[in-house]
């Protein structure tokens, strides 16, 4: 038999041709209402459920591409938003480093995102749909049989009810008959079987996507949030640093112009701020509230507590003093000199010393003097020490805030 293609003969070709006028004109036939069609109006509302879900499906599919299409914009967004801060912030500024961590942790989360929503949502509904275009083309191919049953069954009756009979062809179309039923028939119950089994799975496919979508987002904004309080952190602290330079900066000028005010009350070393401004990473000494009028300052303390300029000048004052503290008890260890507070500071960090007018420090020695930041000094309140004798509430303050006795 001569081949017309791979594994195709003539005569199954002609075969094919043949079924497919045999099932056109049955079906003219049946529209013009000339042969009855087997109908089944449960099957009919099955098929009708399998292209419902099938169509809800393909959306749902086709919206999550399209989701995960915007996730990627953003993401190319935020790297692009990220790379401008980086570009833009000095390498002297508060949080370099940490800023630079951020931006890839933001990255990082960003690419964990799209990469879980597929993995976990869109990957399901792919297997979910994969299973549709076999089913649908098994449908099909049960439209076409039931066709050959109706065409064989009206084929059958036609040659019983004619008036000359041909045995031998009312057999054959007996045996026809016969096979198209039963091929039908099985397909027919397959798919009574499988398709309402796939309607109801529908439900669980829904819910896991969801689920695991909703999962997703809540995850990602959660960590998303946390980055986004570490970079405003690092804002704040920016914001700080430089306010406290642009303070420091003009605080220096002004503080010897209060030294000339307040000589009277101040040596030379405790009334001027020191003549250059201290480096960006060092602590700049805080700038001082207008004294009051050194004859107001004088009447406020008691006599006892009033102290004339010259002790600030004469050492063997100084040395007196320190008899003194001698005589009072053991000093603390790295013990320099005294001096009084005449300004109010509130610490605004935990090594810093806070002062009250008319407090005593007692001024220690820093362990190491490169610790030591230009305008201020170490030390520990007296009355602490009297009390308790040890010198873990020492701190740091600044030295204009106060004078020596």
């Amino acid at each position: 038999m001569a081949e017309t293609g791979k594994g195709v003969t003539a005569g199954k070709l002609a075969l094919n041709v043949q079924k497919r006028l045999s099932r056109a004109q049955e079906k003219v036939l049946q529209k013009l209402g000339k042969a009855d069609e087997t109908r089944d109006t449960a099957f009919e509302e099955l098929v009708s459920n399998f292209n419902k879900q099938m169509a809800e499906g393909t959306k749902l599919q086709k919206d999550l591409k399209a989701y995960l299409a915007a996730v990627k914009a953003m993401h190319d967004a935020s790297r692009r938003l990220q790379d401008c801060l980086a570009d833009m912030y000095e390498p002297d500024w508060f949080g370099k480093g940490e800023m630079d961590t951020l931006a890839e942790d933001t990255d990082t989360l960003w690419l964990d995102y799209h990469q879980n929503i597929t993995d976990k949502s869109l990957l399901c509904m792919d297997t979910y749909l994969l299973q549709f275009p076999e089913i649908k083309a098994r449908l099909a191919k049960r439209e076409r049989k039931l066709v050959d049953f109706d065409s064989a069954r009206h084929h059958f009756s036609s040659l019983q009810k004619g008036k000359k009979k041909d045995e031998a062809k009312i057999a054959k179309a007996e045996e026809d008959l016969g096979r198209a039923q039963k091929i039908f028939e099985e397909l027919n119950v397959e798919l009574q079987d499988e398709l309402p089994a796939l309607w109801d799975s529908r439900v669980g496919v829904y819910v896991g996507t969801f689920q695991s979508l909703a999962g997703q987002q809540e995850k990602f904004h959660r960590e998303m949030s946390s980055l986004s309080q570490n970079l405003n952190d690092i804002m704040t602290k920016l914001e700080e640093q430089r306010q406290l330079k642009k303070d420091a900066t003009a605080a220096a000028p002004k503080k010897g112009e209060g030294a000339k005010s307040e000589e009277t009350n101040h040596s030379e070393s405790a009334g001027s701020a020191p003549k250059k401004p201290a480096p960006p990473l060092s602590r700049p000494p805080p700038r001082p509230t207008p004294s009051p009028d050194p004859k107001q300052q004088n009447t406020s303390l008691s006599e006892d507590e009033a102290v004339e300029p010259a002790t600030l000048t004469n050492p063997d004052d100084t040395t007196q003093s320190s008899a003194t503290d001698s005589s009072n008890g053991e000093l603390p260890p790295g013990f320099l000199y005294k001096v009084k507070a005449v300004h109010e500071y509130t610490s605004t960090d935990n090594d810093e010393l806070e002062l009250n007018i008319g407090d005593i420090v007692l001024v220690l020695a820093f362990e190491n003097p490169d610790e030591q930041d230009d305008g201020w000094l170490l030390g520990l309140k007296e009355s602490h020490w009297m009390q308790k004798k040890d010198i873990s509430a020492k701190g740091v303050f600044p030295e204009n805030f106060t004078q020596k006795v």
